[in-house]
C-alpha cells in the first residue's frame, strides 16, 4: 500500500487524536465562570469540537498566510456576509442588478441576494478559496446567500480518559485600571482575581473524513496532508498563560481501502480497542504527566487486516 494512502481524499478515514494539558484550562465554559468543561455525571473533562477546529484554523492561517486557496472563512472578528459578497465579486456576479443568465431569472427577486445557479457558483467559489469551508463545511445562507456546505471532516468533543480535578486559584494584580479605582483602594493598587486550572488531563477526540463530501467540496491530498500537520502542531502555536502546556500525544489514522469510499469497518470497531487499552500505570492514583499512563501502540483489529491501514503520525 502507498505511504500516502492516508492523504487520499477518495478513501474514508477515521482518526483518533490524543492530547493532554498540564496546569492549564484547555477549554473554559463561559457559562460556568470559565471553568474547564466537565461531564457532570462522570467528572470527565470535555473540549468542544469547535475549540479544536479553531486551533486548526489558526494553524492553517499562519502556515498558509496569503496563499491562494487557503483562506479562512470563520475568523476572529470576521464578517461572514462580506466574505460571501467578495466571492460573488470575484466571479463578476453583480447582486445589485438583474441576473446575467436567463436561467437565473429575468429580474433579481431581492437586491443583494443570489438566486438560481448563482448560488451554486458562489458556493463553489467559497469552497475553492476557503480551506475551512472545504474541510468543515459551513452555513452560507445568510446575507447574499451561497447555500450550505456539508463538510467532509468532522470532529467529536475531546473527552478525558479519567475524571479531572479542576480548581480555582487566587491571583493578585499589582495595578488598577483607572484613577477612580486607585482612589477607592486608598493607595493600595492590588486587585484580586481568580484563575481556573486543571493539574493534568489526557483527552481523546475522534475524527471522521467522508469521501463523498470531500468530492463535493474539492478536498485534495494536499488539504489532508495539511490537516494532519495542523493536528500535530496546532497546540505549539497556541500557547497562552490560561492554557498551560497542551501537547499532541497521539494521532492515529485508520484508512479504509474500499475504493467506493464506503469503508471496510465501523469506526467504533477500530477505536474501541485503542481507547480501552489506555490505562493508568499501577500505583498511580492521580496522574500528573503523560508517563503516568500506559498507551499501547494501536493496531488494526484482526478482522480488518488488509482492509484498513493504520498510520501512526504521533505516538507519545
Amino acid at each position: 500500500m502507498s505511504d500516502t494512502l492516508y492523504t487520499n481524499p477518495a478513501l474514508r478515514h477515521d482518526f483518533l487524536l490524543l492530547f493532554d494539558v498540564t496546569d492549564g484550562n484547555p477549554n473554559g465554559d463561559p457559562d460556568a465562570g470559565n471553568m474547564p468543561r466537565i461531564d457532570p455525571e462522570t467528572g470527565q473533562g470535555l473540549v468542544t469540537d469547535v475549540c479544536l477546529k479553531r486551533k486548526i484554523r489558526n494553524y492553517v492561517a499562519l502556515r498558509k498566510t496569503n496563499e491562494p486557496g487557503y483562506g479562512i472563512f470563520i475568523q476572529e472578528r470576521g464578517i461572514l456576509n462580506q466574505q460571501i459578497e467578495n466571492a460573488y465579486r470575484e466571479l463578476n456576479i453583480n447582486l445589485q442588478g438583474d441576473p446575467d443568465s436567463k436561467a437565473d431569472g429575468a429580474k433579481r427577486n431581492k437586491t443583494g441576494v443570489a438566486q438560481g445557479g448563482e448560488i451554486g457558483r458562489g458556493r463553489k467559489q467559497l469552497c475553492d478559496t476557503k480551506y475551512d469551508i472545504r474541510l468543515f463545511g459551513g452555513v452560507l445562507m445568510t446575507g447574499p446567500n451561497a447555500g450550505q456546505v456539508r463538510g467532509p471532516v468532522q470532529l467529536t468533543f475531546g473527552r478525558s480518559v479519567d475524571p479531572i480535578a479542576s480548581m480555582e486559584v487566587a491571583i493578585t494584580r499589582m495595578a488598577v485600571a483607572t484613577e477612580k479605582e486607585a482612589e477607592a483602594q486608598g493607595g493600595d493598587n492590588r486587585t484580586m482575581g481568580r484563575k481556573a486550572v486543571l493539574p493534568y488531563g489526557l483527552y481523546i477526540a475522534k475524527g471522521f473524513i467522508t469521501p463523498a463530501f470531500a468530492q463535493q467540496t474539492g478536498v485534495t491530498a494536499d488539504d489532508l496532508a495539511l490537516l494532519w500537520e495542523a493536528l500535530q502542531g496546532m497546540f505549539d502555536i497556541d500557547h497562552s498563560a490560561a492554557r498551560g502546556q497542551m501537547s499532541c500525544r497521539g494521532l492515529y489514522v485508520f484508512t479504509h481501502t474500499d475504493e467506493r469510499g464506503l469503508g471496510n469497518a465501523p469506526a467504533h470497531r477500530l477505536f474501541d480497542p485503542v481507547m480501552e487499552s489506555i490505562r493508568k500505570k499501577s500505583g498511580v492514583e492521580s496522574p500528573r504527566r503523560f508517563s503516568d499512563y500506559v498507551v499501547p501502540r494501536p493496531a488494526v483489529p484482526d478482522a480488518y487486516v488488509g482492509k484498513v491501514e493504520l498510520t501512526t503520525l504521533v505516538d507519545g
